[in-house]
């Protein structure tokens, strides 16, 4: 019983928390422009469904990885050594996915943000910097196979020392903070209303995974420490 009250915690805020979040999107869908255009045969609204299911079917299987991993190694006792590689496999597809999916939803929706393309593409080319040093310093000093999670799987990986170089040294959760810039990068390139608001669900709905998911993770794993 106590360790189903530990997986299962904070997850009613997580709940709470994502049907607020698609209402907003909901409330958004009726402001004109919003469903408009349609790409590869399918509308837009279409789009925007596949990639906010996408997404959700993403970060709860963090959860259902992560938690019954750190509190009773399930999936390792169940799957022995292919566990974290099979959750990486999930991870990354459906990581992929939500950039794939956003990137339709812009191209359905081109032109319909109301701001000059100019402007637009601006704001979209100074936001590529942050996300690519992000990503060379997860190469470089943080770890792929870290980032999605090792430290659940590995009790190596949670004797670590603290990341503080590259992007790490200028934030403590540069992943959320400076990585998912990349979904607003589609939106303001081609001009597109859904994929903006896609963009704002996709980015607040990590940092309720992070406050309902992570950072008790964190906790329990590091206490005081924290993590790089």
């Amino acid at each position: 019983m106590r360790r189903a009250r530990r997986i299962f915690e904070r997850q009613g805020l997580h709940l709470l928390a994502l049907t607020l979040l698609l209402a907003a999107v909901r409330a958004a869908a009726e402001v004109p422009g919003f469903a408009a255009g349609s790409v590869a045969g399918a509308p837009t609204v279409t789009w925007v469904v596949v990639h906010l299911a996408v997404t959700v079917a993403h970060q709860v299987l963090v959860w259902a990885s992560w938690r019954p991993q750190l509190y009773g190694e399930f999936w390792t006792r169940l799957l022995g050594a292919a566990a974290f590689p099979l959750h990486a496999a999930a991870f990354t597809v459906l990581g992929l996915g939500r950039v794939a999916s956003i990137c339709a939803v812009a191209l359905a929706n081109a032109g319909t943000l109301g701001v000059a393309p100019w402007l637009a593409q601006t704001l979209a080319l100074l936001l590529v910097p942050p996300v690519l040093y992000l990503f060379v310093s997860v190469g470089r000093w943080f770890g792929f196979r870290r980032a999605m999670g090792l430290d659940h799987y590995d009790p190596a990986t949670r004797a670590l020392p603290l990341v503080r170089e590259g992007i790490f040294r200028w934030s403590g959760n540069a992943m959320y903070t400076f990585g998912f810039l990349l979904l607003w990068i589609p939106g303001l390139w081609w001009g597109s209303l859904a994929a903006l608001v896609c963009a704002a669900f996709g980015h607040a709905y990590i940092w309720v995974h992070y406050a309902t998911t992570e950072a008790p993770d964190l906790r329990a794993m590091y206490g005081g420490r924290g993590t790089g």
